[in-house]
């Protein structure tokens, strides 16, 4: 197996989320040193309403909210500390499915997830997977105006979040 099979595929995907969102934007997503294919924005708000705006903000794009899952009170379940951790997951079928058209294995990240944590600091921030990144993930080049759609949309509703 070739260690190195997904760099060229990980450069392709970076140049791709470039692409859709201007250099320039002072509010521009940045990637996660440890995770080229995770976007994230600071929240100017506080936890508790940066995920209520990503919500009210799906909802009002008219994109179905399929899930919250507050992982931080799962975490004190099992008695194990975690710092606030909220998944949240949408998506629109009529777009969704068509990559799963072009690949069943797309599956694996649809619905959209997004992710509101908050750090020791109290700054609190709303990261999600690179739509161009998950493109290249399954191989899907028949799709690529779904993808910038898809990605267009979920910088708008991570942007209306931390606004």
């Amino acid at each position: 197996m070739n260690p190195f099979r997904y760099v060229a595929p990980l450069a392709a995907a970076m140049s791709f989320a470039f692409t859709a969102i201007p250099a320039h934007a002072a509010d521009a997503p940045v990637r996660a040193a440890n995770a080229a294919d995770v976007l994230t924005l600071r929240s100017a708000n506080d936890f508790d309403a940066t995920v209520a705006r990503l919500i009210a903000d799906v909802a009002a794009k008219d994109i179905r909210h399929f899930a919250t899952i507050d992982q931080a009170e799962l975490a004190r379940g099992a008695s194990l500390p975690l710092r606030r951790s909220t998944l949240v997951l949408f998506g629109n079928p009529p777009l969704g499915v068509q990559f799963l058209q072009s690949n069943p294995l797309a599956g694996l990240d649809w619905p959209v997830r997004m992710l509101v944590t908050e750090d020791a600091a109290g700054r609190v921030s709303v990261s999600w997977t690179d739509f161009g990144a998950i493109a290249i993930r399954y191989g899907i080049t028949d799709r690529d105006a779904q993808f910038k759609m898809a990605g267009e949309v979920a910088a708008s509703i991570a942007t209306a979040a931390t606004k």
